[in-house]
């Protein structure tokens, strides 16, 4: 079989960048006069997800640095849903790859799946919220704000989505994504953090917003009775961040790398087009990916293969670092259990990629369009095939940074692996 001649471009995203988050943060927590709120003595609980947030290490010991400055006690609590394992050791674990550990950070630790049944939402389900702070006397919410994976809406993914499923935990998360099932994300997002601020001793939230590069573009500070109002501001300004594919279809999509880092459902949705349908854009969704292949987990991911099911093929070696047990968790607990089923496999990258070409419609092999990136989050380079060549050529916002050439394998029938970074 011939294969397409593949080109790399490079592309430049909006990266406005805080350079020291520590102070960053401590003008924000300023600029909220807690000291009229916090008493000595007085319990901070300080909410630590489990997604990769650039810098969260410094982020979070600014945030106890500035508590204890109030004469506050400060202690963490892992906010994760069923991430970690669904166990508390795991969350625990799950914080220290972050270089968030008790000695780090100056505090404890508190980590338990436990939770309190705060009330009953008006629509007739349990509220939980983490044990740990539901008994302290103020919590700090911090979460990054970004378009989320699977729901669209003025709200997605940020601190209410943290006080929903974060602080619900296991048993919070189960009941709120079946919950979504019978209404809307943002019906149920809204209702479960009203009853939260209303009821569970919310001092503030702290929203990290990120750029393009993965670096932090803004901290802000939000009142906790404005949380609602502000987050969609916050959203709205992060989607312009967002990196993008430099072309809004492709019949072939390759990827070399998912995982629970990179996003919650393995590869960003909002940058591969399939928010709404694992297999396909749905209207005018851009962008439109044919097929998806892809090659292996990163290493962070610890065997969580979450959003594997959104591709087509993948490479054999991704079911080999699969740890099935903790991808059926994270993909029943989060009502999506079709990202955990699995693609069709191969052994070589080149056996994979002769029957995704033949599977791309009526069009020669070296003549189908393809897009291949690391993974997506790294967008600011892309190997794109011949068929792009005339377009990208005409674009003023894209720049060849390779001239074609032709897909490199190696004796064993995987790709060349300096092929997309020579």
């Amino acid at each position: 079989m011939s294969f397409p001649r593949m080109f790399r471009v490079g592309q430049k995203f909006p990266a406005p960048t805080i350079h020291d988050v520590a102070t960053a943060v401590q003008q924000q927590m300023d600029a909220q006069a807690l000291r009229q709120k916090v008493r000595e003595g007085e319990r901070i609980a300080i909410t630590v997800g489990s997604r990769g947030i650039h810098g969260i290490d410094k982020i979070i010991r600014a945030v106890v640095d500035h508590c204890k400055s109030l004469g506050a006690i400060p202690y963490l609590v892992p906010s994760m849903g069923s991430h970690g394992g669904a166990t508390a050791e795991g969350q625990r674990e799950l914080l220290g790859r972050f270089g968030i550990t008790e000695e780090t950070m100056g505090c404890e630790i508190r980590s338990s799946m436990e939770t309190v049944v705060v009330c009953e939402a008006q629509e007739g389900f349990p509220v939980h919220f983490d044990k740990h702070a539901f008994d302290a006397d103020h919590v700090i919410v911090v979460n990054r704000i970004k378009p989320h994976t699977r729901f669209n809406g003025e709200i997605e993914s940020g601190l209410m989505k943290m006080m929903l499923i974060g602080l619900g935990k296991h048993q919070g998360a189960i009941v709120y994504h079946r919950v979504i099932m019978n209404y809307s994300f943002d019906q149920i997002v809204r209702s479960v953090a009203r009853e939260v601020i209303a009821k569970c001793n919310i001092l503030m939230g702290l929203a990290i917003l990120e750029n393009a590069l993965e670096e932090t573009a803004e901290i802000v500070a939000v009142k906790p009775e404005e949380i609602e109002t502000e987050e969609p501001k916050l959203l709205h300004r992060v989607k312009g961040y967002m990196p993008r594919l430099p072309f809004d279809h492709a019949q072939l999509l390759i990827v070399d790398q998912i995982g629970k880092n990179i996003s919650g459902t393995g590869m960003d949705t909002n940058v591969i087009g399939r928010k709404f349908n694992d297999h396909g854009a749905v209207g005018s969704e851009k962008p439109n990916i044919h097929l998806i292949y892809v090659r292996s987990l990163t290493k962070e991911t610890h065997g969580n293969a979450s959003g594997i099911g959104i591709s087509e093929f993948c490479h054999r070696r991704v079911l080999d670092e699969m740890d099935v047990a903790s991808t059926r968790v994270n993909c029943i607990t989060a009502g999506h259990v079709t990202g955990g089923m699995i693609p069709f496999d191969y052994t070589t990258d080149r056996e994979a990629l002769e029957v995704a070409l033949s599977q791309a419609g009526w069009c020669e092999p070296e003549n189908v369009s393809v897009m291949w990136i690391p993974n997506t989050l790294k967008l600011g380079e892309v190997e794109c095939s011949e068929a792009f060549w005339n377009e990208a050529n005409e674009r003023k916002d894209l720049t060849i940074l390779q001239p074609l050439r032709a897909i490199e394998f190696a004796e064993n029938g995987d790709f060349v692996e300096r092929f997309l970074h020579k």
